[in-house]
């Protein structure tokens, strides 16, 4: 049975989901930084998923990486896997900006989050619905 770690609850809200991951926003307002985690149980590595569910994974983050490049006027998307604190395979999809709070060094440990504000947050969730993407369901 899937469940979301601990780690991310804390450091992350549940916006939605997708066919293979549920879509979360960092409790970082410095930037516009998504996280997909694919409901399965036990996983921790992209090869622990079938080839199909691979080829899922990485079409939801296109998708997705894609979308926001446009919605937010991007310079830059970082998407990456790390799991070195979290071992719950996750895949981080975030916007960069010249402009924002750590450019052009990597977002991890560079500045103290900033949380959102209630309107910030419901303009991320309309800014998600937006996007149209396929097969999205809002939690």
């Amino acid at each position: 049975m899937f469940v979301l770690d601990s780690r991310l609850q804390q450091d992350s809200l549940v916006l939605g989901e997708l066919a293979l991951c549920q879509l979360l926003l960092s409790k970082d307002a410095n930037y516009p930084w998504f996280i997909l985690v694919p409901k399965r149980a036990e996983v921790s590595e992209l090869f622990d998923l079938d080839v199909h569910e691979q080829q899922q994974l990485w079409q939801e983050t296109t998708l997705l990486a894609e979308a926001l490049k446009a919605s937010y006027g991007a310079d830059k998307m970082n998407v990456a896997t790390l799991g070195n604190v979290v071992s719950q395979l996750h895949m981080h999809v975030i916007v960069r900006r010249r402009d924002d709070a750590a450019w052009p060094a990597p977002v991890w440990g560079k500045c103290p989050p900033v949380a959102y504000t209630d309107a910030q947050l419901q303009a991320v969730r309309q800014r998600v619905r937006d996007l149209g993407l396929a097969g999205y369901q809002e939690a």
